[in-house]
């Protein structure tokens, strides 16, 4: 591989760009391909596929055989809200491959105890993500209940381009959210991607069940993301 190709796919890689080394094996040239980057023809749908799916796999392209080396960031959770849900959805992200961190002020809540072995923060969010910030690889999952708590997290969450952003509570509490959050500066696209009521609408009445819905959501929306957009911060 050429010095300068592997010099900024690791580049990429560090900023938590997902990145495809595209090798032709006859023996061309590498190409580098940013999520987002403008691709024609029959080449764009093997991209997309491969972005979506994270695997690596051969592509026959008008004659030409590539091999399609896919580099995604690790996919994360960022949950604001140590509470039941989150105890069950902790373990279970960690089985489906996300990263998870849980953000609660509430020392009460956010205990070692509650949360053994978890990547957990007693602070407020707005000061958590200053030092953490979310990016377009991350799920964020809002189940406080508290707008002092959710609504800059779940603001944040949207102008930075998270492939999913969800929040716990009825219809009525999320209409009163988006009038908030649109005092705030969002407009109606940016709020239409909340996921409110939380997860997939399968009955869930339990922590654990309200957690499996909102985990299933989470993989449809990271393997069905729109992988022809440029990513990162839309601000």
């Amino acid at each position: 591989m050429d010095r300068q190709v592997l010099t900024k796919l690791n580049r990429l890689r560090r900023a938590r760009q997902a990145v495809i080394l595209a090798t032709e094996l006859s023996g061309g040239q590498d190409r580098l391909i940013v999520e987002g980057d403008a691709i024609d023809g029959p080449f764009a749908d093997a991209v997309a596929s491969a972005f979506r799916s994270g695997k690596s796999s051969i592509a026959e392209i008008g004659g030409q055989s590539l091999f399609l080396n896919v580099h995604l960031p690790p996919p994360q959770i960022v949950v604001i809200g140590a509470v039941h849900i989150s105890q069950v959805l902790a373990g279970m992200a960690e089985l489906a491959g996300f990263d998870i961190r849980i953000i609660d002020p509430r020392t009460a809540f956010a205990t070692p105890e509650r949360f053994d072995g978890a990547d957990l923060i007693a602070d407020w969010p707005v000061d958590v993500l200053k030092e953490r910030p979310l990016d377009a690889y991350t799920a964020l999952v809002a189940v406080t209940h508290d707008p002092k708590i959710d609504d800059f997290p779940i603001a944040e969450a949207l102008k930075v381009g998270c492939f999913y952003v969800g929040a716990l509570g009825s219809r009525k509490t999320h209409a009163s959210r988006v009038e908030r959050l649109k005092r705030e500066g969002l407009t109606e696209a940016d709020l239409a991607r909340i996921h409110a009521p939380i997860g997939l609408p399968i009955g869930a009445s339990s922590p654990a069940e309200i957690a499996v819905a909102i985990l299933a959501e989470i993989i449809a929306a990271l393997r069905g993301r729109d992988v022809s957009s440029p990513k990162g911060d839309k601000r």
